[in-house]
């Protein structure tokens, strides 16, 4: 299944490193610096760019993800590029088998995020990583990266890294923190 377009088509470039909006990634690995609040390397907004973002979370085929917070308001080319490169459908919150990773799409107005993050590693295999995906700063529903790192602690995770994964959507890795940490 090839992810379909978003609502703009093809991203419009202004220049060498920037397209839709968003910077590329160079060749040479990229800009690794904050850019805005929390938001690192970004992605391009294509179909192509979020195709590579769903590989860049590090999925592979036949992995089970589990998915938190569906709405309307979430990225359909990013789902559907997951579960292409995935093979498989994402599997929803009453899931109870073991996961492979989790997908949790958190609002400001979402509750506490502690919550999704608890139930998420509930099935969650040993060192399967979460993703929190939220929307950027200046978007309805924005959190904070270190709203997001609270909530990581107190569930015994860490943020490990944190990039733009889609035209209004940031992604942050979380993953378990190693003993004696």
């Amino acid at each position: 299944m090839t992810p379909a377009r978003g609502a703009t088509g093809a991203p419009s470039c202004q220049g060498p490193s920037r397209c839709g909006g968003l910077r590329l990634r160079a060749q040479d690995g990229g800009h690794r610096g904050r850019q805005d609040e929390g938001i690192g390397r970004d992605v391009a907004d294509s179909a192509d760019g979020v195709a590579a973002a769903a590989t860049r979370l590090g999925v592979s085929a036949g992995q089970v993800i589990q998915e938190f917070g569906y709405d309307d308001d979430v990225d359909d080319d990013l789902r559907a590029a997951i579960e292409q490169v995935t093979t498989t459908d994402l599997v929803d919150e009453d899931y109870d088998d073991v996961t492979d990773g989790a997908v949790i799409w958190f609002r400001e107005d979402d509750g506490d995020l502690t919550d999704f993050l608890v139930d998420a590693l509930t099935v969650l295999d040993d060192n399967g990583p979460i993703w929190v995906f939220t929307p950027k700063s200046g978007r309805d529903g924005h959190v904070s990266h270190s709203d997001i790192e609270e909530a990581a602690t107190t569930s015994g995770l860490h943020a490990m890294s944190t990039f733009s994964i889609a035209p209004d959507w940031s992604a942050t890795r979380l993953a378990t923190r190693g003993r004696g940490k």
